[in-house]
């Protein structure tokens, strides 16, 4: 019997994706589980209007993160902070700080997205990356001044 996976299944199979199963299986097991359902023409027209409806919001994401991608190029956040002896830092800019920096400016980014590669512990300019999306980097410019 042919089923539609409705749900993941860890090692049979991924949601949206048809496979051929022994009857007894897809009856007992994957269709009273709520794994699958039959493969038949309504489950089919189902399976893709959702698989359409996923396509666009995936677009609308990427859409999204493109043109927040372009504002955040444009943007140089500045730290003011204290320094020693030689100029040199006290401590380092943290991802809180920066998230909250992006806060106030109005922009809406998780500090899971916040990358920095390198500690922010210099004066001047240093570039750290934000993952809007998978493939979709903006670079922020950081600007720490006394």
């Amino acid at each position: 019997m042919e089923v539609i996976f409705i749900k993941d299944l860890k090692n049979q199979g991924k949601k949206g994706q048809i496979k051929e199963v022994k009857d007894g299986y897809a009856e007992n097991f994957l269709i009273k589980n709520g794994y699958a359902v039959k493969k038949n023409k309504e489950n089919i027209s189902k399976l893709n209007h959702e698989l359409a409806k996923k396509e666009k919001e995936t677009e609308e994401k990427i859409k999204e993160a493109t043109e927040l991608k372009e504002k955040l190029s444009k943007e140089t956040l500045e730290f003011k902070v204290k320094t020693g002896q030689g100029d040199k830092v006290f401590g380092s800019i943290s991802i809180k700080q920066i998230k909250e920096e992006l806060t106030k400016k109005g922009y809406k980014i998780d500090k899971s997205m916040i990358n920095i590669n390198n500690a922010i512990d210099s004066l001047g300019f240093h570039n750290i990356d934000i993952i809007l999306y998978p493939n979709i980097t903006a670079i922020v410019k950081i600007h720490v001044i006394k």
